[in-house]
């Protein structure tokens, strides 16, 4: 079986590190195409140099741009590389431009597509994410569901047949390099102290493209008490500049800086008493890391995490000092994504067809 997996941003990294993996320990060809989504090193390179994913077989670099342009560019690039390649399978991750352009490339040459993450849905149609993980469940040809909240949705929409249960693939390499840093000292910014900090990460659109929204978050994460290690993903850093937003503020409460490798991450999160964030991954690294998370946004695709109170949805920044640093919930923690062996029932789910 040759199985050629498209990916383009830092999630998809992540979750393709426990596939290659497992295709690595079969006889089977995996071919990985990077479409360049995401090419700041902090948010490329460095996934796949920490994580020991294989180097891309092929990079788009595509690059940045609008949704039409970048989804525009890696249709026109992925043509020719399927037709090279003729895979049993193309395998998109997640929602992102990268995952709708795979499928729709695929689909045209009438080649199978597997959807990695399939079934989940925010039911907020203003968010780019949720057109592309949708469309891309409607076009493959096997859904790679990692709940049953997911296998419920994709149900729902009348895909039932096309569903499998594999679990959650993230939540495989979570897991293993949580057992890897436990122990690892972490190298904080100056005035932050493990166990006594925030990690907080802002990303979404509906956050960074109204200037007076941005501006009030920003300011609400630099107002707290506790100490707040904001990493800053290129996004933020533009639309700040863009809209005259400080972000470098000396003695207060915000630490600026780069976004982290995943391991520096997971032990950054294992060490701190809160997540501030409106990233679908975070919210689920954090609970699956045991701490506490405040997402700003009015909805989450991870409905799992919101239970017991682990993970709290909140647009009123009024509410963010006392939420951000709540107790860690008293209630045994459920495992709704699994037991870390996602990835090999997803090599068997495309092998059986």
């Amino acid at each position: 079986m040759k199985v050629l997996s498209v990916v383009g941003a830092r999630p998809q990294f992540v979750k393709l590190a426990p596939i290659a993996e497992a295709f690595a320990a079969t006889e089977h060809e995996h071919v990985i195409v990077h479409t360049g989504q995401h090419y700041d090193k902090n948010m490329s390179d460095v996934f796949f140099a920490d994580l020991k994913i294989p180097a891309p077989d092929v990079h788009l670099g595509v690059g940045s741009g609008s949704h039409g342009v970048q989804t525009g560019a890696m249709l026109s690039a992925m043509d020719a590389v399927l037709d090279e390649h003729r895979p049993d399978w193309v395998l998109v991750y997640g929602d992102t431009n990268s995952t709708l352009a795979g499928t729709l490339s695929a689909v045209k040459m009438h080649l199978p597509v597997a959807h990695l993450e399939a079934g989940l849905r925010s039911f907020n149609r203003s968010m780019p994410e949720e057109h592309n993980r949708v469309l891309t469940d409607h076009a493959a040809d096997i859904l790679l569901a990692p709940t049953e909240v997911a296998m419920g949705h994709l149900a729902n929409e009348g895909l039932k047949d096309r569903s499998r249960l594999v679990g959650d693939v993230m939540t495989d390499v979570c897991f293993r390099v949580r057992d890897a840093v436990k122990d690892q000292p972490l190298d904080l910014p100056d005035g932050l102290k493990q166990g006594e900090y925030l990690v907080s990460t802002i990303h979404r659109a509906d956050n960074t493209d109204d200037p007076e929204q941005l501006a009030a978050i920003v300011d609400g994460l630099a107002a707290l008490d506790t100490p707040v290690l904001l990493l800053a993903h290129p996004r933020l850093v533009a639309r700040c500049a863009e809209f005259g937003i400080k972000l470098e503020r000396p003695g207060g409460s915000l630490h600026t800086a780069e976004p982290l490798a995943y391991p520096q991450m997971v032990a950054a999160v294992l060490g701190s008493v809160g997540v501030v964030t409106d990233s679908g991954g975070l919210q689920k690294e954090a609970f699956l890391l045991g701490t506490p998370c405040t997402t700003l946004r009015t909805e989450t695709e991870w409905t799992e995490t919101v239970e017991d109170g682990w993970n709290v949805l909140t647009t009123d920044l009024s509410k963010l000092p006392e939420l951000a640093v709540r107790p860690v919930p008293t209630a045994a923690q459920a495992a709704p994504y699994g037991d870390g062996q996602a990835a090999g029932r997803v090599v068997a789910a495309l092998a059986a067809g």
